[in-house]
């Protein structure tokens, strides 16, 4: 567990931005070997102190004593290879937030002021990916990759954009280190690490929220949601997976944007509505956004559902709760079992009295494979599970066992049972429905 010794915010030294192709050593990337410093990240060797440039604000400086072993090996690698050649490089993001809150963080990334060419050449085992944004792939044994990202800065309004589009359309500047945490949407994901010196770089108040568990946007909530409404489903995913709370600010700003997920890309929802179901916090993100309205913009058929015929223990709920102890258990469910179970008792009302149950689910799901761009693979395995679910339960499923899909059907049925008793089609219902904002 983090171990936090000091809370000093002392006077960085400053120094102009560093020339964009030089290191902070004053050694041209021209200069290097490809393999230089391969032999010298040793934990003992640590760079020059890092300087900022004049117009940056003094950012706070915890010393705090992370983990070794839960630091990827990998990626302290990189950082302590871009330091040594007068780089500054950081655990940046998300592996830093679970860092301090004691998870074990999924994936590690970087942050350098090394232009995506200088980390190339300093890494023989790296490709550079992306056209908006370009950034490198350092790939290590096992299929590890560590992401390293040069800083980036908010781009300057467009003078021709109108004064009432706020939506990002364009993020491919790069800037330095302070700025790459203001341009970062929220303040526990705007951390960096110093895996030598073993401090926190914070510049955004992020260690005050993680301190208070609560989930705090960088600037104004409703500014940062209606430039990228796909953050309103990052807030509660964090609030969720994290079991914080919002700030009032950023939960009445997701009541008031809510509006605006239609203008989000439709890949991009459907991706963020998998990750809600997918962290282990699936029964508490989905009661958020159906208590914030969110659900009512996404499923508004699962929203419908729940405010008129569920409740607060109701089978949608218990459903969900099930799915989050497989999750913690196993890992993460696939993809067709976690739709079938999100949309299972709706889509059975949907199909209940219905022969033909394939049809019946078809007209149900289509709306919201448009609405969400649901891939038709997905949508046609979630229409033949529950079409089968009946038949396995009346035993008449022998002749479907055949189907790849059979598995699948037979997972979603146990999640069924597990979670509200064998042979129970509708459920316990709550005596009385929660209040909505």
């Amino acid at each position: 567990m983090a171990t936090e010794t000091d809370s000093s915010r002392p006077a960085p030294k400053r120094s102009s931005r560093p020339s964009r192709r030089r290191g902070r050593s004053g050694v041209s990337r021209s200069e290097l070997p490809p393999d230089a410093g391969r032999d010298s990240e040793a934990p003992d060797s640590i760079g020059p102190e890092p300087t900022w440039p004049d117009a940056a604000p003094p950012p706070e400086l915890i010393s705090i004593e992370l983990q070794e072993e839960r630091i990827d090996p990998d990626a302290a690698k990189v950082v302590r290879r871009l330091t040594r050649h007068g780089y500054e490089a950081y655990l940046v993001g998300g592996c830093v937030r679970d860092l301090l809150v004691d998870r074990r963080p999924k994936d590690f990334d970087v942050a350098t002021n090394a232009l995506p060419d200088d980390v190339r050449s300093l890494f023989r085992n790296s490709r550079i990916i992306g056209r908006r944004f370009r950034l490198v792939h350092i790939l290590f044994s096992g299929g590890r990759i560590i992401e390293t990202a040069t800083f980036r800065r908010n781009p300057q309004p467009d003078d021709e954009r109108a004064s009432d589009d706020l939506l990002i359309r364009h993020d491919n500047v790069f800037g330095a280190a302070h700025e790459d945490a203001a341009r970062r949407d929220f303040t526990i994901n705007g951390l960096f690490y110093d895996i030598d010196r073993k401090r926190v770089i914070d510049w955004v108040g992020g260690m005050e929220h993680i301190r208070a568990r609560t989930v705090h946007t960088i600037g104004d909530p409703v500014t940062r949601f209606l430039e990228d409404p796909v953050r309103i489903l990052r807030a509660i995913k964090f609030a969720a997976r994290l079991d914080f709370g919002m700030s009032p600010a950023v939960y009445d700003a997701i009541v008031q944007c809510r509006g605006a997920l239609a203008m989000a890309a439709r890949p991009r929802l459907f991706e963020e509505i998998l990750r809600l179901m997918r962290g282990g916090a699936a029964h508490r993100s989905m009661w958020l956004a159906w208590e914030t309205g969110v659900l009512d913009m996404l499923l508004p058929e699962l929203a419908a559902y729940v405010s008129d015929v569920d409740t607060d223990e109701g089978n949608v709920w218990r459903l969900l709760t099930e799915v989050d102890r497989r999750t913690e258990e196993q890992g993460p469910l696939d993809d067709a079992i976690l739709w079938s179970v999100l949309l299972l008792e709706p889509l059975s009302e949907a199909c209940a009295g219905v022969q033909d149950r394939v049809t019946a689910a078809h007209e149900f799901l289509e709306p919201i494979v448009d609405r969400l761009n649901v891939p038709r693979r997905i949508a046609d395995m979630v229409r033949r599970i529950v079409a089968m679910l009946p038949k396995i339960e009346g035993g008449k499923g022998s002749r479907l066992s055949r189907s790849a899909l059979y598995p699948l059907a037979l997972q979603v049925l146990d999640i069924r049972h597990a979670a509200l008793g064998e042979g129970e089609a509708n459920g316990a219902r709550g005596r009385k429905k929660r209040r909505r904002r």
